[in-house]
């Protein structure tokens, strides 16, 4: 393909090669000498490459001069011909697709039908060049009505490529049979492949040209008519960057920009536009009223719900989520209410997408950069410069270039235009001085008509006209030789004199035909600009990174962990344990509460803890998410205790050895799912003690075999991880510790009074026994 591709050089263009199918091979005896016969692979590759061409050229790509792809051409061509360019009615499609196949387009009517849909459609074409009359698609992605309902005439915008196409300012050829004519190209007034950009993919490249304001474009051909040699640099300021037909916002730096329209091929970040509405009692919607282009509301609500919803994995034979679908999930629906996405886009707005926050105390920024990261609100789009040059070869350019080329495109057609109308004016001039000559002796004219035997010929001999004068005189009627006509066409021929005079001088002086040329275009600015819709401001990216650092809103939630190690959580701190239901089998292992930026820790036989965001947990009333899908437990570990931690805060871990110390809450906390190491354990040993830590004071520690130690709560070390210090003498088994309580006001669970005191000792010792001896 590559040798191929290589053929596509500018400087040397391959020959022209019709949309249709090449004719067939002819046989052998008909090609000459057998030498001469092409072997199958070059056969091959020659048939390939003709084809190749043939997409190139005749389907996919458009010509610089009037941004047109051949089916576009040929429907303006046809609906011009119609006469729908002035027309106060709309006709129906069907009709234009009917004679668009029938004399230009040797096609299927869907491709004609599609193409002229997108022609008419605002938000694919910057400016539309048909106006459709009825169901022409949404941006939803919408199909448009069958052809048979629709209706179209062309816009008035499409005058600047079919104004002067009778005026000699382009080549023709024969259609697909050759029994009518049409244009090569259109005569386009302005640089309507920059204006309407294009898109297409051919054989071996691809076009990708995004639509640009009018002004802009108008103003840089304008600079480059008077001044070829204008900097690249300065026409970069004239045209910043692409003015989508959907508004949005650049986010690229304007280096980025240039360096993009200098190669000719990149991509730009592009982000929607918003607005955030206040409403009552300090609550705030998202209204999302602009997109990138490509995207439609329909695309952005269906990636919310992916999200929002997740579509779980076979593994095993069971659907599992994996831990970023659990994640995004959770993060998705702590920060966008049950039905806080509509779309409300109609006739009054165009686009408008409303989202509703889940709390008004999260701040607007977290649930962009949520959206933003997520859905295609934030996107690239890409930028690739390949067109059909003057030549009519392939060929991928910059934006100078693409500019400068139409630039020497619109010279020639002006000077064509104008020579074409000069020779009119000319010959305009000669009959009417005909005329002129014959009304100073008008009897002896009708003498000469009445008794000549070949008054063309005795016409030329009197008063020495020409074959076109002696013609035009014997066709006038006898009322345009009267006086009053006779001074009508003195002004006339004033007038003509003065206007091939004007053309001329065009024709002589270069200058004069650049000054043309721009004042033409700045006119037609003028009369068909409007403002920039797409904002060009630089903007940081919004990243995977960026959203998973999006904060959590700080509210009361409570954790449900069951025996079984199903996970799940309750909005606030109302929520009655006995009111809970369990699969069979199962039941209630800890319900705790806590705020939605803690941690739901798990400690497993071994002593290893894994750290689970609060906010990744579902919630709702369903049984939840079993634990393993959001820990990976090692060396078949069980889950044995949980607790919800604050980074802050300080905690309590103990074995059934007796062995523990305090912790902070951040220490718990791991990146990975296979969690930590953090309590060391003896063999046969499991974790027995997992609760906040008192504030300071005593704290009251006891086995199972009812002993009971107090000492003070700051002998107990502060550690990151590890076995920690002996804390009373246990062993797993009868006499294993079992609890430690916090001794507030002389009280620590049942123990108080006397046998507190008695209880009262040094850290590691074996306690006292609960109850007294009997006597």
């Amino acid at each position: 393909m590559t040798d191929q591709l290589n053929l596509f050089d500018p400087n040397n263009p391959p020959p022209a090669v019709a949309d249709e199918t090449p004719p067939p091979a002819l046989p052998p005896a008909a090609q000459g000498p057998a030498e001469d016969i092409p072997s199958p692979a070059d056969y091959a590759a020659r048939r390939y490459l003709e084809y190749a061409m043939s997409v190139v050229t005749g389907r996919a790509l458009p010509a610089n001069a009037d941004g047109q792809k051949p089916v576009q051409r040929r429907i303006l061509y046809a609906m011009h011909r119609m006469g729908l360019y002035k027309s106060p009615k709309h006709v129906k499609s069907a009709r234009v697709v009917g004679d668009v196949i029938g004399k230009y387009h040797p096609h299927g009517d869907s491709s004609v039908y599609d193409a002229m849909v997108r022609m008419a459609q605002d938000w694919s074409l910057r400016y539309p060049v048909v106006d459709g009359q009825g169901n022409f698609g949404s941006r939803d992605g919408d199909n448009a009505a069958a052809m048979r309902y629709t209706e179209a005439r062309l816009t008035p915008i499409a005058e600047l490529l079919l104004g002067e196409l009778d005026e000699g300012t382009v080549d023709w050829k024969p259609n697909y049979d050759g029994v009518n004519d049409e244009p090569c190209v259109l005569p386009a007034r302005l640089p309507f492949c920059l204006l309407n950009g294009a898109s297409g993919i051919a054989v071996g490249m691809a076009t990708e040209i995004p639509a640009h304001n009018l002004r802009e474009v108008a103003a840089a051909a304008v600079a480059l008519i008077r001044d070829p040699d204008f900097p690249e640099d300065e026409l970069l300021k004239l045209v910043p960057g692409p003015d989508y037909p959907g508004g949005a916002q650049i986010i690229s730096s304007a280096e980025e920009i240039a360096a993009t329209y200098k190669s000719g091929r990149g991509s730009l970040r592009v982000r929607a536009r918003w607005k955030i509405e206040n409403l009552a009692r300090g609550q705030w919607r998202l209204a999302i009223t602009e997109l990138p282009p490509g995207v439609s509301t329909a695309t952005v609500m269906s990636e919310i719900e992916a999200c929002s919803n997740p579509v779980a994995k076979e593994k095993a034979g069971k659907k599992v989520f994996t831990p970023e679908q659990l994640n995004l999930k959770a993060a998705f629906l702590s920060a966008i209410s049950e039905s806080g996405v509509r779309d409300e886009s109609g006739k009054e707005h165009a686009v408008r997408l409303v989202i509703e926050p889940a709390s008004s105390r999260q701040t607007p920024d977290d649930l962009l950069r949520l959206l933003l990261a997520h859905t295609s609100l934030e996107t690239n789009a890409s930028i690739n410069l390949t067109l059909l040059g003057l030549t009519g070869s392939p060929r991928q350019g910059t934006l100078h270039d693409m500019i400068a080329e139409w630039c020497r495109f619109r010279l020639a057609t002006v000077e064509r235009r104008t020579r074409h109308r000069l020779a009119a004016a000319e010959r305009r001039i000669h009959i009417l001085e005909g005329r002129q000559a014959i009304l100073l002796d008008i009897d002896r004219v009708i003498k000469v008509i009445r008794e000549s035997d070949d008054p063309k010929a005795d016409l030329i001999a009197a008063f020495k006209l020409s074959e076109i004068q002696a013609e035009d005189i014997l066709e006038i009627r006898l009322r345009q030789l009267a006086r009053l006509e006779g001074i009508k066409i003195g002004e006339e021929l004033a007038k003509l004199r003065e206007e091939a005079a004007g053309l001329n001088k065009l024709l002589d002086s270069e200058s004069a035909l650049r000054a043309c040329v721009a004042a033409e275009i700045e006119a037609d600015a003028k009369k068909y600009g409007d403002d920039r819709r797409t904002l060009i401001e630089a903007a940081e990216r919004v990243t995977l990174s960026d959203a998973k650092n999006v904060s959590i809103p700080d509210e009361p939630t409570t954790l449900i962990v069951s025996r079984h190690g199903w996970l799940r959580s309750r909005t606030g701190h109302n929520v009655d344990p006995a009111q809970l239901s369990f699969r069979s089998g199962d039941s209630l292992l800890a319900c705790i509460p806590c705020r939605t930026v803690d941690h739901l820790i798990l400690l497993d036989t071994r002593g290893r803890a894994y750290s689970i965001a609060a906010a990744d947990l579902p919630g709702g009333k369903g049984d939840g998410v079993p634990s393993t899908s959001l820990a990976d437990f090692q060396d078949g570990g069980k889950l044995v205790l949980a607790q919800a931690v604050s980074a802050d805060k300080l905690y309590l871990v103990a074995g059934e050895g007796g062995y523990g110390f305090r912790v902070k809450g951040e220490d718990f906390v791991s990146r990975g799912k296979a969690g930590k190491a953090f309590l060391t354990l003896d063999a046969g040993e499991a974790p027995a003690i997992f609760q906040p830590a008192p504030a300071g004071g005593e704290v009251a520690v006891f086995t199972r075999d009812g002993r009971a130690l107090v000492f003070p709560l700051e002998d107990i070390r502060l550690l990151g991880k590890g076995r920690g210090l002996k804390l009373i003498d246990a062993a797993p088994g009868k006499t294993a510790l079992e609890a430690i309580e916090a001794v507030v006001d002389g009280v620590a669970g049942k123990l108080k009074g006397e046998r507190l005191e008695a209880c009262r000792g040094n850290r590691g010792g074996k306690g006292k026994p609960l109850r007294a001896p009997r006597k």
